[in-house]
C-alpha cells in the first residue's frame, strides 16, 4: 500500500516539475476555455490554421466540453438579449420551425 502512495506522489512530483519547467521555459498553457474561445471564433472566421492551433492546445474531450459550455452561455446571453426563451432562440438560430 505504501509502494502505491510512493509512486503516486512521485508522479505528482515529477509532473508538477514538468510543468513548473515548461512554465520557466516561456511556454504558455491553455486552458479549455480558451481553446474553445479561439476555436470557434476561428470557426466562424473560417480560419482553418488557427482552428488547428486551438485544437492542439487541449485534448479532444476537453476542446469539446468547452465548445459545449460556450454554445450554452452564447444562448443564454443572446435569449436575454432577446427577451426570448433559450429554446426559442436555438431553433431560429439553426433555422428550425418554432415549437
Amino acid at each position: 500500500m505504501f509502494d502505491r502512495i510512493r509512486t503516486s506522489v512521485g508522479r505528482l512530483v515529477n509532473n508538477s516539475s514538468r510543468a513548473g519547467a515548461a512554465a520557466a521555459g516561456g511556454k504558455r498553457t491553455h486552458n479549455l476555455f480558451e481553446a474553445a474561445a479561439a476555436y470557434v471564433s476561428a470557426c466562424a472566421e473560417d480560419d482553418q490554421d488557427r482552428m488547428d492551433e486551438a485544437a492542439a492546445w487541449v485534448s479532444p474531450e476537453a476542446l469539446s466540453f468547452g465548445v459545449t459550455e460556450l454554445a450554452c452561455r452564447a444562448l443564454i446571453a443572446l435569449a436575454r438579449e432577446r427577451g426570448d426563451s433559450p429554446r426559442a432562440v436555438a431553433r431560429t438560430l439553426l433555422g428550425l420551425p418554432a415549437a
